[in-house]
């Protein structure tokens, strides 16, 4: 562990972890480290790498088991089918990547499978000069923020989720709880994700919906994020169980190339 460094961000989350080139094996005694200050800022950035696939595919195997995407089967990697391909550049005029240049706003991700999204990895390729800043906020501290009364109201509800293309839904939409209790460190966290959110359970379709927009908007508010401008050879790995992310949009003329890979588990012990 000589030589590795934990910093913390400032922000309400996430921290860059230093000294470390993630092509080499990691003992236990390093992984461990890289686990609990995963636990304590749910987001950690992983600077200068010289990745390639395979590596970068051994490194999120520390962490968990790294699926091919569950739903996007076009954009995965033909070589090394548990990366997926986000980007922007066209090749004979064929995109040869998932989610172009626009604006992604907040959301967590594979909230319409009834096992959602545990840890993602997105690892820089290439970069545009301007936009494609991605922000992520904090689950744990949203819910701390929250007045004693609206804890009580959310503690026992759950929020149906729903994916607008229908091929990728279950054939029973999953419902998770507004307030998740987190399945390794035990704290409470906000978990919503208002891209997919259908109805809360139990409530009248105005209530429901008025109530995930007042949290949506409580869980997103600047104290609460982090943003990150990326640079190639930038590795970032975020807990989906206890934040939400979003990504700004940049010129379709500068190329964006990224690399991710995926983890799933339940949302709440």
């Amino acid at each position: 562990m000589a030589g590795i460094e934990i910093v913390p961000t400032g922000a309400a989350l996430g921290a860059d972890v230093v000294g470390l080139d993630l092509r080499e094996p990691l003992g236990p005694e390093v992984v461990a480290q890289v686990q609990e200050a995963f636990h304590t800022h749910a987001v950690l950035r992983f600077r200068g790498q010289q990745l390639n696939k395979a590596e970068q595919v051994a490194f999120s195997r520390y962490f968990g088991e790294p699926v091919p995407h569950p739903t996007n089967t076009r954009d995965r990697d033909p070589e090394q089918p548990e990366i997926t391909i986000i980007s922007n550049i066209e090749e004979n005029g064929k995109a040869v990547g998932a989610l172009g240049n626009a604006e992604l706003t907040f959301h967590a991700d594979l909230v319409f499978l009834h096992t959602p999204g545990s840890i993602s990895l997105l690892y820089c390729v290439e970069t545009p000069t301007t936009g494609g800043d991605t922000y992520w906020s904090s689950g744990y501290a949203a819910y701390e923020a929250l007045d004693e009364a609206t804890k009580r109201q959310i503690a026992n509800l759950g929020v149906v989720y729903v994916h607008n293309n229908p091929a990728y839904n279950p054939p029973t939409p999953p419902i998770h709880p507004l307030v998740c209790t987190h399945p390794e460190t035990g704290h409470k966290t906000l978990f919503l994700s208002p891209n997919a959110a259908q109805r809360i359970t139990g409530l009248p379709a105005d209530a429901g919906r008025a109530l995930l927009d007042q949290l949506y908007y409580h869980a997103t508010e600047e104290r609460f994020v982090w943003r990150h401008h990326w640079q190639p050879g930038d590795l970032i790995m975020w807990d989906n169980r206890c934040t939400l992310h979003r990504r700004d949009g940049f010129p379709q003329d500068q190329r964006r190339l990224m690399w991710r890979t995926q983890l799933l588990g339940p949302c709440t012990q």
